[in-house]
């Protein structure tokens, strides 16, 4: 449970981070920097797609990161708007944990910096915590997260079912809303130390040798 919790706001972190990658690209902007790769710019109607943008680099902190996509598309017509498709992004932790984060579909809207990840959004890590959304609604502004469709979260020894997820101030505050469930493996169950156990095994009192013959004989 204690690796939930922390686990927990070190996804949110990098569910907002990916917000990075949107906010950095910008079709409209790289169309007139010429000469331009062909390749990676693909003009169709209104539409101008930024095939695999990738951005990496470290956060104040310095955890080293990288996001990427397989493409990014605006409409001249809806400048403000950016959708993206098959978004990876993976942030490393101080103790060396590396968290992935993807997601299928997603669109930011500038004005509102509001970035929506759709269809299947999966956070995972190294250490094994893993984290599954239909869907997630991320407030750039102001730190937020919301998902009002299923969510689940689980390490190894635990896990959270829930319909609603919220997320406040960047992970400070995080809810689980609506027929929660959690499983504690072991919860119950408390261990003796090894060394404990070795301890009250010498303390046990030896049986009187005299004993031990007569009950021999018998």
């Amino acid at each position: 449970m204690r690796f939930l919790r922390r686990s927990i706001p070190v996804a949110i972190a990098l569910i907002l981070g990916a917000t990075v990658l949107v906010s950095w690209i910008d079709p409209l902007k790289v169309l007139v920097r010429f000469p331009l790769d062909a390749g990676s710019l693909v003009i169709k109607g209104t539409k101008i797609t930024m095939e695999a943008p990738k951005l990496s680099g470290y956060t104040r902190e310095q955890r080293w990161y990288e996001m990427n996509a397989k493409g990014a598309t605006q409409d001249v017509t809806k400048p403000d708007l950016i959708e993206l498709s098959e978004i990876r992004a993976k942030m490393e932790t101080q103790d060396k944990t590396t968290f992935h984060l993807s997601s299928k579909d997603g669109l930011y809207n500038r004005k509102t910096s509001i970035l929506n990840l759709n269809n299947n959004v999966i956070v995972t890590s190294t250490s094994g915590y893993e984290m599954h959304l239909d869907e997630a609604v991320v407030d750039t502004a102001n730190g937020g997260v919301v998902s009002d469709k299923h969510v689940y979260a689980f390490t190894k020894d635990s896990r959270i079912n829930s319909d609603r997820f919220e997320v406040e101030n960047s992970g400070e505050i995080v809810r689980f809303i609506g027929n929660v469930v959690m499983n504690i493996d072991n919860a119950g169950t408390l261990q003796q130390p090894a060394a404990e156990e070795s301890k009250a095994e010498q303390s046990k009192p030896e049986q009187p040798k005299a004993a031990q013959t007569k009950a021999a004989k018998r």
